[in-house]
C-alpha cells in the first residue's frame, strides 16, 4: 500500500513538474514588446537605418537573446533592398511558439530557401554575439529574429573566442 502511494506521489509530481516546464516555455517566459523601428544594416555607413514598417508585432523573452521574434509588413521591393542594405547569405529561422501565430518558421525557411524571401542584416551585436536578422518576402511580409553570430556560438559552447571578438561582458565571463 506505501509503495502505491510513494508511485502516485511520484508520477503526480513528475506530471506538475512537466506541466509547469511546458508551460514556462511556451508562455511562461514570453512577452508582448513594442518594436520602435524595424532597422537594417546599410551598405554605405555599416550602420541600422530604420524601414518603413507597418503592423509590427514583436515578442521577447528576458531569459536568452535568442527568444525575439516579430512580424511586419513593408511597402520596400526586394530590389531596392538588395542595392541598399547588407544581405546575410546563412540565416535560419528560429522557430516561435505556437501562439505567436504570425511567425512560421518553417514556412519562412521555405521561403529563403526558394529565393521569395531574403534575409538582412537588422543589426550587429544586439546583445554580446547575437545579430539580429530581418527576412523580406517578395509580397513584402517581414520577420525579425535574433541568431548567435561567429563570436557568440564561441562564446557561448566554451571555445576561447580570440582576439576578432569583443571582450566578453563580465556578466557572462563568470
Amino acid at each position: 500500500m506505501n509503495g502505491k502511494i510513494v508511485g502516485i506521489v511520484i508520477m503526480v509530481s513528475a506530471l506538475i513538474a512537466g506541466l509547469g516546464l511546458y508551460y514556462l516555455q511556451i508562455y511562461g517566459f514570453y512577452r508582448e514588446v513594442p518594436v520602435a523601428d524595424v532597422t537594417l544594416v546599410s551598405l554605405t555607413s555599416q550602420e541600422p537605418e530604420p524601414i518603413a514598417a507597418g503592423a509590427v508585432q514583436a515578442i521577447d523573452a528576458d531569459s536568452s537573446p535568442i527568444r525575439f521574434r516579430a512580424c511586419f509588413t513593408t511597402d520596400l521591393g526586394l530590389p531596392l533592398l538588395t542595392e541598399t542594405y547588407v544581405l546575410v547569405d546563412s540565416a535560419t529561422p528560429r522557430n516561435a511558439p505556437g501562439w505567436f501565430d504570425c511567425f512560421d518558421a518553417e514556412a519562412l525557411g521555405n521561403e529563403i530557401e526558394t529565393g521569395t524571401a531574403l534575409t538582412f542584416l537588422g543589426q550587429k551585436n544586439i546583445a554580446y554575439g547575437v545579430d539580429r536578422i530581418v527576412a523580406i518576402t517578395d509580397d513584402g511580409r517581414g520577420y525579425v529574429w535574433h541568431e548567435l553570430n561567429d563570436c557568440g556560438e564561441k562564446a557561448y559552447d566554451g571555445t576561447v573566442v580570440g582576439e576578432e571578438c569583443p571582450p566578453l561582458p563580465s556578466s557572462l565571463s563568470n
